[in-house]
């Protein structure tokens, strides 16, 4: 019988041996410890320059500007938009909407079609989805697609702060896109924010034409607006 030999409490235990890698190379125990607290640290630092980047790209995009009445839409929008200015002056008041962002929503969306309806089942001006409406409203009819899609634009605006390209993600691609990075949007959410930013843009800044919506106009837009009315029937 091999007589035991007392030992301290501090004997009893020793750290686990953790191989750093295959040549044996001991992790210091305090690493081990440390480990969790550095990765939150990295978490935290990586949330923290996103929302860097997030807030530089907000910033970059200008206010909504008030916009008088009296002064009707700017000269940038198509005929077929321009044709709603007094419409559209109607329901920036009724919403608190900038009239040019509705004006740019329109030209994008149904480029001042009423009957206007997408391969997805979009319908009427603004190009609202039928689950927005009640069974017994008329979704076509101006003034309540109008109603239907004003509301969501007025809350997409002020869920992003005001700031208009945000706002235009949220309404294209559903108000939970406010809150991504814009990396993360689909395709159509990004260039449709880039056309809506920058057509905006160019009203809001008092230009007489807008290169962005020439340009909108070459890439497929004249194709939309050549099945909208220049004027009341």
């Amino acid at each position: 019988m091999i007589a035991s030999v007392p030992r301290s409490p501090t004997a009893l235990w020793r750290p686990p041996s953790l191989q750093a890698s295959p040549g044996g190379l001991p992790v210091p125990f305090w690493l081990v410890r440390a480990l969790p607290f550095l990765l939150s640290v990295a978490v935290v630092a990586s949330a923290v320059q996103l929302g860097v980047v997030l807030r530089e790209r907000i910033a970059a995009t200008p206010d909504p500007q008030p916009f008088r009445e009296s002064s009707g839409l700017p000269t940038i929008f198509t005929p077929e938009v321009q044709r709603w200015s007094p419409e559209i002056q109607a329901w920036a008041a009724a919403y608190g909407l900038p009239a040019p962002l509705i004006a740019t929503v329109m030209q994008i969306e149904s480029c001042g079609n009423p009957q206007a309806r997408s391969h997805a089942g979009a319908q009427g001006l603004f190009q609202v989805m039928p689950f927005h409406f009640a069974p017994d409203e008329a979704a076509l009819e101006p003034e309540t697609n109008a109603r239907r899609g004003l509301a969501y634009l007025a809350s997409a605006l002020e869920l992003a702060g005001g700031r208009v390209d945000l706002a235009l993600a949220g309404y294209n691609g559903g108000h939970s896109r406010i809150t991504q990075p814009p990396d993360l949007w689909p395709d159509e959410t990004r260039r449709y924010v880039a056309w809506g930013s920058a057509i905006y843009a160019d009203a809001t800044a008092g230009r007489m034409v807008s290169p962005a919506l020439d340009e909108w106009l070459q890439a497929g837009g004249a194709r939309l607006c050549r099945s909208a009315p220049t004027h009341d029937t």
